[in-house]
């Protein structure tokens, strides 16, 4: 599971009948800190996130998971709305 930034969304005007009525968002892979990391991709979202939250995810096989069709063809997919991160370095 990563973490990223939602910084838009995305629209298209033909899709896989399967991602028909599902959102499209474009989000900025983030480290630890919410630095980002990486090129931003384009996700599908069914947790209903907006942009400038931050988010999980989760990329491959395991995307196609996020949707009630497991069998779209999509390569990364949000599973969650970040709350909170705490992370403490490995000095402490």
């Amino acid at each position: 599971m990563h973490i990223g930034k939602v910084i838009g969304r995305v629209v298209a005007t033909v899709k896989h009948p399967s991602l028909e009525g599902i959102k499209l968002l474009l989000v900025q892979p983030v480290d630890h800190e919410r630095k980002p990391k990486g090129e931003p991709l384009v996700m599908v979202d069914a947790q209903q996130a907006g942009i400038g939250e931050t988010v999980s995810y989760v990329v491959g096989r395991e995307a196609a998971l996020t949707l009630p069709d497991t069998f779209s063809p999509i390569d990364a997919g949000i599973v969650g709305i970040v709350d909170n991160i705490d992370a403490r370095s490995s000095d402490e």
